[in-house]
């Protein structure tokens, strides 16, 4: 369960920077692609395989393929309800004989049958089934028959052994996710425990005197909407969110926070430009960081960064931050930009192929950078929203996708990426 922890109100223990203050170094704009890329290849490999029980291996990348452990189906199966039958029919139907699933059936003699379920093992012997709705005892005789014109195939609604894979077949390569599909898939084949790469850490800094943790906006504060909307989105990525912390607008509070934090990557949000009180880059550069990329040529939302933190022990891996943008949109934006790249690859995930639909209509990009639009998808096209400025949340609340508009836009037809918007 994330960990709310309040603003730190302490007096704060150092000066506002003045004029004489040193401006905050300027990066060259990366374009996004790039910026996408230098994020996965910033993490040098996935976090280390660990053993977890099919529940607990939810939502986590195959550190090794998954190979089949059993045939499936183990044993020829019944596809229907209905008999099994042996031979050519009429077939003499065996009191006390009805075969159920999870039963092992004794062979069947030839010319006989047996009431069988869906799922059941096949009887030795048995050459086809015989569907409820297509057979029935003859009032005279009490002989099963089958009631359909054409004769009964042999084999008919059987599913043999190893229809679906052998033992020892390749099922699932490595770095696929873990979806509940899979577990299914998983426990079919025989596994009870899965080795799987651990998920990133992430700890989100929401940095702001003015923002609001409840009611509405007065007095010129206004209410965080970053809180509540960043926690599950870098969850989806991939991440496993370890807390949500407030800090204050205060260099010493901020290095701390950065010093203290366990996560492997740290989340900022805001003071990634050259406002007055934008401390973040001071604070990078106190703790000895490395700046991977300084700006992103995409709008809304370019002053993003992505640094590289030393090791919290002084050995071992180094840690991460991604600074976000303050605004809404161009907070989203950072995150599916830098973050989840870099999630990806720590926790060993397989990258999807990127989404191609069509534009619908005009889609209006930017001059000069890649342009991050919230669009509704419907029928492989889509549709661009309105409210989509980077302090907005209209559009972002309607939309099933950002779709990555190169600059200067694209016409209607034109195929576009498009990233999915998590629905939970």
């Amino acid at each position: 369960m994330t960990n709310v922890i309040r603003a730190d109100t302490r007096p704060a223990a150092a000066p506002r920077p003045g004029p004489h203050r040193a401006a905050p170094p300027r990066h060259p704009a990366v374009p996004w692609e790039e910026a996408r890329e230098t994020a996965r290849d910033s993490a040098a490999r996935p976090l280390p395989a660990v053993t977890r029980t099919l529940p607990d291996a939810l939502g986590h990348a195959l550190a090794e393929p998954l190979t089949a452990l059993t045939d499936l189906p183990p044993f020829d199966t019944s596809a229907m309800d209905g008999w099994a039958v042996s031979g050519p029919g009429p077939w003499r139907l065996l009191p006390g004989r009805t075969v159920l699933a999870g039963v092992r059936p004794e062979p069947l003699p030839d010319g006989t049958a047996v009431p069988i379920a869906t799922g059941a093992q096949l009887p030795h012997n048995a050459t086809a089934v015989l569907r409820r709705e297509h057979g029935g005892p003859h009032p005279a005789d009490g002989l099963l028959h089958h009631l359909a014109p054409d004769p009964l195939p042999l084999r008919r609604d059987i599913r043999p052994r190893g229809q679906e894979c052998r033992c020892g077949e390749p099922l699932l390569s490595a770095g696929t996710t873990v979806t509940p599909a899979v577990l299914g898939l998983a426990a079919a084949a025989g596994y009870d425990t899965l080795a799987v790469h651990r998920r990133p850490t992430v700890e989100l800094l929401v940095l702001g005197d003015e923002l609001l943790d409840s009611g509405r906006a007065a007095d010129g504060r206004i209410r965080d909407a970053l809180g509540p909307l960043l926690p599950p989105w870098l969850h989806a990525a991939g991440a496993d969110v370890i807390g949500v912390r407030r800090v204050a607008d205060d260099l010493a509070a901020l290095c701390e926070a950065i010093r203290s934090s366990p996560a492997t990557v740290l989340a900022t949000t805001g003071s990634t430009a050259a406002g007055p009180v934008d401390f973040l880059h001071r604070a990078l550069a106190e703790a000895g960081a490395t700046v991977r990329v300084g700006s992103v040529a995409v709008r809304p939302g370019h002053p993003m960064l992505l640094a590289e933190l030393p090791p919290a022990t002084g050995a071992g891996r180094p840690r991460h931050l991604v600074g976000l943008p303050g605004n809404p949109l161009a907070a989203v934006v950072g995150t599916v930009t830098l973050a989840t790249p870099l999630f990806h690859r720590l926790g060993g995930r397989t990258d999807p192929p990127a989404r191609l639909l069509h534009a619908a209509t005009d889609l209006p990009g930017h001059p000069h950078d890649t342009r991050l639009l919230p669009v509704r998808c419907t029928d492989g096209t889509v549709t661009p929203l309105t409210f989509s400025g980077p302090a907005m949340l209209r559009g972002l609340a309607l939309a099933d996708a950002l779709a990555a508009v190169p600059p200067g836009g694209l016409p209607p037809g034109a195929a576009v990426e498009v990233i999915t918007v998590p629905d939970h």
